[in-house]
């Protein structure tokens, strides 16, 4: 049995050299300093985001505004309905044929010029022939029995003179006498009645005469041809309708047929100037409306107006049914400052607008204007700018280069 010491027994229970235990050390921290230092947690935090922002902007570049401006500049302006017309001739003529017949001879073409009493066609004459022939006749036949029927007549008045002498003297009966006197006026009753016949083969004979004279067909003005509706050789049936042969038109001054809209004739009046081109041609006529026809025609649902207006055409330049693009002036200024439409929006003419003006500094400012006339392109300032301004139209942004693109780039090379 082992006997053990008390010292032992003292020194086995008590640890030596044992550390006293201490408390954690967030809790040795007053709470003051642990506020403090939660701030500069945050504000370093802060600057963590702020340069993480300035270099993402750094390197991929931010927009920029820049400002789109129109300088004031001075100029002519015009404000104007755009419409299409057709070139037509002033004057033109259907000639066709008078007398039937047979379409004998066709002395032009078409595009030849012609002039007054110039002869154009032949008509086969054989039918004028024959109808003036039987006219001639028929007025002869009459003529000799109306010279024998007033030869009858020269008897029957001598008979009656003297059968009223031979009553006076009382060798004839009244009844005898007045039977002298019937037939002296029946005499007289058949002159007139041949007289009057006569009358009317007379102008018979003058109506196959200028059939006859129809045969040979002149033009009745001077012109070109502008079309033919008959050939040679085909026969012509002048009882029922006219027949047109061909027209001459006067194309030494034309006139050009625009159709305007029901929106826009309310502004139009006779004495406008208007100009016009055509396809295929840089040059520009120019002329004044002559004429608004009162009547319309609807084309799709919409009212259009006939205006035309004339232009001297003595090189023949212009045909007839061209296009042309008309332009009706409704208002128009010379030399006066002008700005682009944009600049003002849906401004109208006459109106006050306040539009942004570009400084020399670059800062800009409002300025109050008063606009005169306005078209699709431009607008009048008849107030509040001056030439050279230099007025805003428009707003851009455009990204300034990023060094890290730049940098690539130079890799790439």
């Amino acid at each position: 049995m082992e006997i053990i010491d008390a010292t032992t027994i003292s020194n086995t229970t008590k640890p030596e050299n044992t550390a006293p235990v201490m408390p954690p050390r967030d809790q040795l921290v007053p709470a003051r300093a642990r506020g403090k230092r939660r701030i500069l947690w945050l504000l370093g935090a802060l600057l963590v985001i702020g340069a993480g922002v300035f270099g993402y902007h750094w390197a991929f570049g931010k927009a920029k505004v820049h400002y789109i401006t129109a300088v004031v500049t001075r100029g002519d302006i015009a404000s104007t309905v755009v419409e299409e017309g057709v070139v037509q001739p002033v004057k033109y003529v259907d000639v066709g044929a008078q007398t039937s017949g047979m379409l004998q001879l066709l002395k032009v073409k078409q595009g030849d010029h012609v002039v007054k009493h110039q002869l154009l066609a032949e008509i086969d004459p054989v039918l004028a022939n024959t109808a003036l022939t039987a006219a001639n006749a028929a007025l002869a036949s009459i003529t000799s029995q109306r010279a024998a029927e007033q030869a009858q007549l020269v008897l029957a008045n001598v008979q009656y003179v003297r059968d009223e002498d031979l009553l006076v003297k009382g060798f004839i009966s009244a009844s005898a006498r007045d039977v002298t006197r019937a037939a002296y006026h029946a005499a007289i009753d058949d002159v007139s009645s041949l007289s009057d016949q006569m009358k009317q083969a007379t102008a018979t004979v003058n109506t196959a005469k200028a059939n006859l004279g129809y045969t040979n067909i002149f033009a009745p003005m001077a012109g070109d041809i502008v079309s033919i509706s008959l050939l040679q050789g085909q026969t012509l049936n002048a009882n029922q309708s006219a027949p047109i042969i061909l027209r001459i038109a006067d194309t030494s001054t034309v006139t050009v047929w625009t159709q305007v809209s029901e929106a826009d004739i309310i502004n139009v009046k006779p004495g406008q100037p208007v100009y016009f081109t055509i396809l295929g041609s840089s040059h520009q006529w120019n002329g004044t409306i002559r004429q608004i026809l009162p009547t319309p025609e609807l084309i799709n649902n919409v009212v259009f107006y006939d205006v035309l207006f004339d232009i001297p055409n003595p090189t023949r330049e212009l045909k007839i049914q061209m296009t042309a693009q008309v332009f009706i002036v409704l208002a128009q200024a010379k030399h006066v400052l002008l700005i682009p439409v944009a600049a003002v929006g849906n401004a109208g003419a006459g109106a006050t607008v306040t539009v942004k003006v570009l400084q020399a500094n670059g800062r800009v400012v409002p300025r109050t204007i008063t606009l005169g006339i306005i078209n699709n392109i431009s607008a009048q300032v008849t107030h509040g700018l001056q030439a050279k301004d230099k007025v805003v139209t428009g707003i851009s942004k455009a990204k300034k280069s990023s060094s890290k693109s730049a940098l690539s780039g130079q890799k790439g090379l």
